[in-house]
């Protein structure tokens, strides 16, 4: 079989292609195949439940051996410790181990767990090895239990994720189905440790998925549902961190601040992600082997919290403080210099962590130093933006740091000032950063990711508005060598792609110019004289005026080729050719009304005996 880059190279045994059938258009595309993967989700959500308990369990117990000296997995902070000077030892001894883990078990359990969950994605077809599921866990718990400052959530979303994908790859599953089943274990993994249902759903959405359709949405949803659901029996209900019920109505003072404190959020984004890259470049400078880095970084941590212990461990209870109303001077700055700096440290050294709930606390820290400027709202009202608006601003989730801020605290009329807070400080944290905490680690790998999600505009453009209808066609009829000298006579050989009609038009096959040769040069002169009806390929690609062009390419790869005839859906009558260098053009058409600016009305039409009319062509293109 020949396949060149003709648009219908013909078979070199004269089968005929099979003929392209056309998709039903409709505004989703899901097949009922979805629905089994969404079953799927159900034990995914199961086993996330279970992982995240089994990490919260593990973290309470290393923190209970390690500072306190007892078995237990009651839960515990390590700021509460007796151990006086000697607790500085205690990360560095719990980061020689970790780095033990990594060197010899697995080097993915390094890092923040979302960014090689991506990389699994991008590079490795969604498929994760089992021991990361084993590994991930336990060295996070030995990491965050003996002091590192971290939350659970990387982690978790490592460990969900692998477990999905183990689940995967036991059935016969394309990469797109493993994808969807990783981050329907992250999102698991998520909603049980953080009884936030939605916001794992976006967060899989806004950082795994890489899309929004029915086939992934669906299982995910099921999986976080499920993991929710088991919360209740296994860790006990939300929220995380309850807050006082601020007001519902709000002052335009008070909305304008919303937004001034995004701004700043976003603004703190850009030294947040820059610290943690700017210590990972120093420990790589080091003549020393990275399975060391951790351990060096742990002496700062455990100088740190000499300074102040409340940095230590995942720091949910100071969140929970801040929520509702903590403010105190040593608090807000212990946070932003002494958490900060160890966990920027820690992270950027390659243990094991996450940066949530880092990120989360900095946040709150920040809305609860704002709170001394901006107009009294109650208890915690401006911590709730200040951690909304971090997340927003350093991991790029705006819809993920909106719902998941009101889940955790369940108080739902802030969501138009944490609204208003969030996409604020998106906006700031995407003008002046281009790459997030997270993707910033993918692209040090070498690989660009980009995080915009649009309507593909060969979607939004059809058939008929691209096709050539003026190409020259070929009569059934007509022998072989009355076409030679057409051929001969188009220098250039732009088409190559002869329609073959009969009398009304209507198409029976076609030829190409590559295919003709082939022919003459297997069956010499006598093919000269035969029709051009015996000879065509009678079942070409076909694409027909009403399709978006999205379908059409889809059936260009599917079949191998690269042009394609147009013809009524009806009657099969020939209506012209897309090209390739047709969809390229279709492509210009959507940059150009991507850069072309103009202006369409002028003020004109309001004033007395305006003409209404718009305004006389001016434009400007970038």
């Amino acid at each position: 079989m020949n396949k060149g880059n003709d648009a219908a190279a013909a078979h070199e045994d004269a089968k005929p292609h099979a003929a392209a059938q056309p998709e039903e258009l409709g505004d989703f595309t899901i097949a009922p195949r979805a629905l089994w993967i969404a079953l799927l989700g159900i034990p995914i959500g199961a086993g996330g439940a279970c992982f995240a308990l089994i990490l919260l369990r593990l973290i309470a117990l290393f923190t209970n051996l390690s500072y306190y000296g007892r078995f237990s997995t009651a839960p515990v902070t390590p700021a509460g410790h007796h151990l006086g000077w000697l607790a500085v030892f205690v990360p560095v001894l719990g980061a020689i181990i970790v780095g033990y883990m990594a060197r010899y078990g697995s080097d993915r359990i390094r890092g923040h767990g979302i960014p090689e969950a991506i990389e699994s994605i991008l590079l490795n077809g969604s498929r994760i090895e089992p021991k990361v599921a084993i590994l991930k866990p336990v060295s996070a718990a030995i990491a965050i239990g003996t002091g590192g400052p971290f939350g659970a959530e990387g982690p978790i979303i490592m460990t969900g994720g692998a477990f999905g994908s183990i689940v995967a790859q036991m059935f016969h599953l394309t990469s797109a189905e493993r994808k969807t089943l990783l981050a329907a274990g992250a999102a698991a993994g998520m909603s049980a440790t953080f009884a936030a249902p939605i916001a794992s759903v976006l967060l899989a959405i806004e950082l795994l998925l890489f899309e929004r359709k029915p086939r992934s949405v669906i299982p995910v949803a099921t999986a976080s549902a499920t993991a929710a659901l088991l919360r209740h029996f296994l860790l006990g209900d939300g929220p995380l961190f309850p807050s006082f019920v601020h007001p519902s109505v709000f002052s335009p003072l008070v909305l304008l601040c919303c937004v001034a404190a995004g701004i700043a959020c976003g603004i703190l984004a850009i030294p947040l992600s820059n610290s943690v890259y700017m210590f990972e470049d120093l420990f790589g400078k080091l003549p020393v082997h990275w399975m060391w880095w951790p351990a060096i970084g742990g002496i700062v941590v455990g100088l740190g919290g000499l300074i102040f212990p409340p940095a230590l461990g995942v720091g949910y209870d100071i969140i929970g403080q801040l929520v509702q109303g903590g403010r105190a001077w040593h608090l807000i700055f212990g946070v932003l210099i002494v958490k900060w700096v160890i966990w920027s440290v820690d992270l950027g050294s390659g243990t094991s962590g996450g940066v949530l709930a880092p990120v989360m606390m900095i946040g709150g820290a920040l809305g609860a130093l704002l709170s001394y400027g901006f107009p009294e709202m109650g208890p915690g009202f401006w911590v709730l933006i200040g951690i909304a608006g971090v997340l927003s601003g350093t991991l790029r989730v705006p819809m993920t740091a909106i719902i998941f801020t009101i889940e955790e605290t369940h108080d739902w009329n802030m969501l138009l000032p944490v609204l208003l807070g969030s996409v604020a400080a998106y906006a700031a944290s995407t003008l002046l950063l281009k790459r997030s905490i997270l993707t910033e680690k993918v692209a040090r790998r070498g690989y660009h990711l980009t995080c915009e999600y649009a309507v593909d505009p060969l979607e939004l453009l059809y058939v008929r508005e691209v096709m050539r209808p003026n190409v020259m066609v070929l009569s059934a009829k007509s022998m072989l060598n009355e076409v030679l000298p057409l051929l001969k006579a188009d220098k250039g050989q732009r088409q190559r792609l002869l329609p073959v009609l009969e009398t009304h038009g209507k198409l029976i096959g076609i030829l190409t110019r590559k295919g003709i040769y082939e022919r003459m040069d297997r069956e010499g002169e006598a093919v000269l004289v035969r029709r051009l009806e015996e000879v065509i390929e009678q079942d070409p690609v076909k694409a027909y005026p009403d399709e978006p062009l999205r379908a059409v390419v889809y059936r260009m790869a599917e079949k191998g080729v690269t042009r394609v005839v147009v013809v009524d859906r009806e009657s099969d009558r020939f209506l012209g050719l897309v090209s390739l260098e047709d969809l390229l053009k279709a492509r210009t058409r959507h940059m150009e009304e991507e850069r072309r600016k103009e202006q369409v009305l002028n003020l004109r039409f309001l004033l007395p005996g305006g003409t209404g009319g718009g305004a006389t062509g001016m434009s400007a293109a970038d």
